[in-house]
Order: C-alpha cells, then sequence, then structure tokens
C-alpha cells in the first residue's frame, strides 16, 4: 500500500497522512491546478485502501456530479449536489422538519417568512398531506420549501439535534466538498460546527480556491476554521501559458502565498514539445468603447463561441450587445414596480392595518396621499426617477391604478427572473433553486423545441412537445406546425405562445396560466415584445454567442479571452481602482478576484479592455502586460 502511495501526486498523498491522523483537511489551488483530479485521486484511494467505507462528494453542479461519476464508478460513493445531499439527510425527520421551520418562521431576524406574517402555531404543518417537501418553488403554507429554504433548515436541524448528527457521521465516513469557496455558510457551520456535538469519527474535506470567490453567497474562505483543518496547496498550472500565470501570480500576491508555477507534467495542455507556452496577453484602450469597434481590432474568429469569449460584468452591460434591451428594460428598469414597492414598504413600516383588499393601486395611493403635504407627502410619492418613467408611460401607468391593490401588490420583478442560468445540464430549461419566473421558463421551453428542430435533433424534439404522435400522418402534421412555428418573422412572444400552445408544440401549462393570472402586469408588457428578441436572449444564455458575464464563466475555459473592464455603475467592483488603489478593501478584493478569475480562463490569448484609462492605470498596465503588451487602439 505504501508502494502504491508513492506512485500518487505529492498533494494526494499529503492529504492521506492528514486523513490518517484523523484531520479534517483543505487543499487549495489556483485556477487551472487540476483540483478535481486530486478529489478523484483520493477518493479511488481511499476507496482502495478502504472499501467498505461510504464517501459523499458534494459539489456547485449536476455537471460537475456527472465529472467525478464517470471517473470514479463505486457502490460507496455517492456523488451529489449541495442542496441534494442535504435534503436527502433530513427528509425523512418529518417530526423535526416541521418543528424547525416553525421556529424559523417565528424568528425576526430568519429568512424563511410566513407570507401572512402571523405567529404560527406548533400545529401549523400537522395537516400537511405530504409532509415538508422540497421543490423547485416555494409555498410555504403547504409546506413546499425551495433551494435557499434547504440550507437554512439544514442548518437549524443540524445544530439542534445531535442525534441526526450522530446518522449522518454513522452513515458517511468521508464527506468532501468540491469548490468549497462557492459553498454557503450554513453548509460549512454544519460540517464544521455543528457535527462536532457527535463523537462519533468522519472526515471532511474541502477542495477549491479562496481566490475564484466571486459570488456573495458563498463562504469564500475557511480562515475562521484554521484550527479545525489542515491546509495542502497545490501550487501546479496545467492550463495557463507563462504569461498569464506570471499575470495571475500578479493578482493574487498577499492573498494566500500561493504563487503558481506551470506543471512538471510534460502532456499538460499548457505545454508545447515538453516547454510551457509563452501565451500572449495584451491591454488594450481607447475613448470609443463600441464592440464591434474593439472587435475588428483584435483578429479572432469572435464567431467561434466555443473557444472565443467576450466577458461583461453584467447583463445590463451585455442585454443591448446581444439584443435583448426591451427585455431587459422591463424586468429590471420598471419605475412603476419600484413605485409599488415604495409604497408597500411604507404600509408595511408605518403598521398600516387598513384592509386595501377591496382597493385598486390608484384607491390605495390616494388614500395615503389624502391629506398629506411637503415630507410626508413626499414618501408616498414617486421619487423624480420614478415621476419621469411614469411620464413617459402614462397609459402603462394608468392601467395599473386600476388594478386590485392586493394582486398588484405581490408582484415582483428582478433581472434573475429573466436572465437567472443555474442549470443542471444544458438539455434542462433551469434547475432547482433558478429564478427565472414562469413565463420566462415557458418561453425557453418553446424556443428549445426550436432549437430542436432546427439543429435536426428530431427524437429529442418530439420526445419534448406534447404532440402525440400514433401514426406517420401525424408526423407529417407535427413537421408542418413546427415549420409554422419556426417562421417567427417579426410575430410577438404572445402570438407564438399561443401557436405554440395550438400546434401542440408547447401546451399552456398551469405553471404558465397561475403567471398569468396573477402577473397580468408583467405578461401585459412581455407578451408585446417580437419573440426574436427573446430568441437573441436564449443564444445568450445557452453560450451560443461569444458574449458572457464575468462570474458565468467560471470553472471554463478557452482559447482567447476578451475582458472588457467596465464595472456598469455596480459599486462592489471598481476596475480603476484594482489599477491604482483607493478603493475599499472589500471591493479592492471583490475586483481583484473577478479579474484574476477572467484572465485564468484564457488558455492560449488574453486580450483585456479599458475604456478611458487614466495615466496611473496605463502606467500599472504597462508594469503588469510589459510595456509592448499595452496598446491604444
Amino acid at each position: 500500500m505504501a508502494q502504491e502511495r508513492l506512485m500518487l501526486e505529492s498533494e494526494v498523498q499529503e492529504i492521506l497522512s492528514h486523513i490518517n491522523n484523523g484531520d479534517n483537511f483543505l487543499l487549495s489551488g489556483g485556477a487551472g491546478s487540476g483540483k478535481t483530479y486530486s478529489l478523484v485521486g483520493v477518493i479511488k484511494q481511499i476507496i482502495s485502501e478502504n472499501p467498505v467505507s461510504k464517501i459523499a462528494c458534494m459539489t456547485y453542479t449536476n455537471s460537475a456530479v456527472k465529472e467525478i461519476e464517470e471517473r470514479v464508478n463505486h457502490k460507496n460513493l455517492v456523488v451529489s449536489t449541495i442542496h441534494d445531499f442535504l435534503w436527502d439527510n433530513i427528509k425523512h425527520f418529518q417530526k423535526e422538519l416541521k418543528s424547525s421551520l416553525v421556529e424559523l418562521m417565528n424568528e425576526e431576524e430568519s429568512k424563511i417568512k410566513n407570507p401572512e406574517e402571523t405567529v404560527v402555531s406548533a400545529d401549523y404543518f400537522n395537516d400537511t398531506e405530504d409532509g415538508i417537501q422540497y421543490k423547485e418553488y416555494l409555498s410555504i403554507k403547504d409546506g413546499i420549501i425551495s433551494h435557499d429554504e434547504v440550507l437554512i433548515l439544514a442548518n437549524h436541524i443540524f445544530g439542534k439535534h445531535p442525534k441526526i448528527c450522530d446518522i449522518l457521521k454513522d452513515k458517511f465516513h468521508f464527506i468532501f466538498i468540491d469548490e468549497y469557496q462557492d459553498t454557503n455558510e450554513n453548509v460549512i457551520e454544519i460540517l464544521l460546527t455543528h457535527l462536532k456535538q457527535s463523537e462519533k469519527n468522519n472526515i471532511i474535506g474541502f477542495f477549491g480556491d479562496s481566490m475564484q470567490a466571486i459570488y456573495d453567497d458563498g463562504v469564500g474562505d475557511l480562515d475562521n476554521y484554521k484550527d479545525d483543518i489542515k491546509e495542502v496547496q497545490k501550487k501546479q498550472n496545467r492550463r495557463n501559458p507563462q504569461s498569464i500565470i506570471n499575470l495571475a501570480n500578479i493578482l493574487r500576491k498577499n492573498i494566500d502565498g500561493i504563487e503558481q508555477e506551470p506543471s512538471k507534467d510534460t502532456h499538460a495542455p499548457n505545454m508545447q514539445n515538453g516547454v510551457i507556452k509563452d501565451g500572449n496577453i495584451k491591454f488594450y484602450y481607447s475613448n470609443n468603447n463600441d464592440i464591434d469597434f474593439i472587435k475588428s481590432k483584435i483578429e479572432w474568429d469572435f464567431e467561434d463561441n466555443k473557444e472565443t469569449k467576450i466577458l461583461n460584468l453584467t447583463h445590463n452591460l451585455i442585454a443591448p450587445k446581444a439584443g435583448f434591451t426591451n427585455l431587459m428594460e422591463i424586468y429590471n428598469g420598471d419605475k412603476i414596480i419600484d413605485f409599488k414597492n415604495r409604497i408597500k414598504s411604507y404600509i408595511k413600516d408605518n403598521k398600516i392595518d387598513t384592509d386595501f383588499s377591496s382597493l385598486s393601486f390608484g384607491e390605495v395611493v390616494d388614500s395615503l396621499q389624502t391629506g398629506k403635504t411637503g415630507a410626508e407627502l413626499k414618501k408616498v410619492s414617486p421619487t423624480n426617477g420614478m415621476q419621469e418613467f411614469i411620464n413617459s408611460n402614462s397609459d402603462l401607468y394608468n392601467s395599473t391604478k386600476t388594478q386590485k391593490y392586493e394582486v398588484f401588490s405581490k408582484i415582483y420583478l428582478d433581472k434573475d427572473s429573466l436572465v437567472d442560468d443555474k442549470k443542471q445540464d444544458k438539455d434542462e430549461e433551469s434547475k432547482k433553486g433558478s429564478k427565472r419566473d414562469d413565463l420566462i421558463k415557458h418561453l425557453f421551453k418553446i424556443q428549445h423545441n426550436i432549437f430542436l428542430y432546427n439543429s435536426r435533433q428530431f427524437n429529442k424534439f418530439i420526445r419534448k412537445t406534447e404532440y402525440r404522435i400514433s401514426s406517420v400522418a401525424d408526423k407529417s402534421k407535427l413537421k408542418d406546425q413546427i415549420e409554422k412555428l419556426i417562421k417567427v418573422k417579426d410575430k410577438t412572444i404572445e402570438e407564438i405562445v399561443d401557436e405554440a400552445d395550438k400546434y401542440g408544440i408547447c401546451k399552456k401549462d398551469d405553471k404558465l396560466t397561475r403567471f398569468i393570472e396573477r402577473k397580468e402586469y408583467v405578461y401585459d408588457r412581455v407578451k408585446q415584445i417580437k419573440f426574436f428578441e427573446f430568441q437573441k436572449l436564449y443564444n445568450y444564455l445557452e453560450g451560443y454567442t461569444p458574449l458572457s458575464t464575468q462570474h458565468k464563466t467560471k470553472g471554463n475555459e478557452f482559447d482567447n479571452v476578451l475582458v472588457i473592464l467596465d464595472n456598469g455603475g455596480w459599486r462592489n467592483y471598481d476596475f480603476e481602482k484594482l489599477f491604482i488603489g483607493g478603493s475599499s478593501e472589500s471591493v479592492e478584493t471583490r475586483t481583484q478576484k473577478i479579474f484574476y478569475v477572467c484572465c485564468t480562463r484564457a488558455k492560449e490569448n488574453l486580450a483585456v479592455f479599458f475604456h478611458n484609462p487614466t495615466d496611473g492605470v496605463i502606467a500599472k498596465a504597462k508594469e503588469w502586460f510589459g510595456d509592448n503588451n499595452v496598446c491604444k487602439i
């Protein structure tokens, strides 16, 4: 066995030593270091040495689950997403689930809220027919929780019930977390705090990179748990050429002490004839920030969206370039909804208990404004920005004034309802926890069917449609129907939804019907948009264009990467201060990390574009990229 271990990479050997000592561990590795390779190596060796021990491996996405399962196939290995793992290990404790959910709903600071905003009794869930369930949507009164609530509820249950901690430790001798930095703090607390209540033994292992912690809901690092884990650093880089490794080391300097170096494996992807590739890095700047102008100055094939990506910070910046501006303006710029939220907050903050259920939105506004002057009137009136929007959309505002306040007050609009793209794999519309609303999900189903037909994936297309086929004539009819549908021309979203239903390509379901009933205002706005604009959104989110957000691309790699340094008014980031300093520590670190992730996606060529940089930015760029690699265009 000792001889077998000597054949393993040194980091895996070190991890196995910590396991032998009964210690929890953390493998820290920079971009392209092969952390998943090490994870698989550890799992295989444990199975070899402890064939009866059960191993749980949690990761962030189902695509990562599949990747690990393909590399290791063993009956004692359970690979799943974090949410599925937690739910699978608490779902049978219905008594504890119900009592914990009641407690959380009654806690003032809890994120799990009772929609009726009343204190709930201990027997609140006693009559739920199927107990507490985990689904794609949230309906607390029916005992149905969704993505976010699973984490909170699991944390509460493991914290309060040591016996359930015993059961988990008995079930799994090893629990590993891939991409730990993206894991919610609730999960880390379960594993490194609550499980200590059990005296039984097991090993917790983490694999990831704190420098790639770019999501606000992730733990980021394990600095608060240093006494509970042994760190192993993996410094090799198998992905990036030398010029990008050098830049990446500058960006992560003083963060965690990891200074990457080329892999010693002469067959690594970033090697050529046994020698590390040089690669190309460029820093471009100009007073012209038109994307077509920038692309024209860079000699890449931007039509090759698989190997060439243009990275922006926000969907807002991408929308006009990708062609879905009108949809984004509805979901991320509706000032009438903002005014409604202002009125709703005023009612709640001032504990106004008037029964508004029979009134329209306009009547509620009138009743709140009546008799008020000065500062008090201002609190229940639109802000300047809201009023400007209302003046420009007077017909739209007048229609909302007639809507029942009880219905209109519950309408929520957010860009995540439009562009959230958390998916388990490319063949699914969305995964548990996706924030896309039911209208957008329905439109995706329609367009996905159109895509399958156009790409000649006929068997998949037939399975996805609700069209019943029992004869050759049925197939012929279906062909006629889909070919009518795909000629969208200038048809509106409403026309395509109706036609898809009529032709049996994508029937209107209960979710869509309920959406239209409850969110008539949103549907009335979206249905007027041309369907070809939605097709632009579909192509962007499915990766059929070179455009991408900087967050979305994490974990991927491409031959050519163009990074657009524009924070789009997002105050959490400041690219200018990244170069010259002067921002708060949190903003500087957050910006540094997102830039690091962007740069390290490139396998061959990296280009960075900065619009109208100051002399200080240019000077620092020359220091980082080299004088000859900083070019005005």
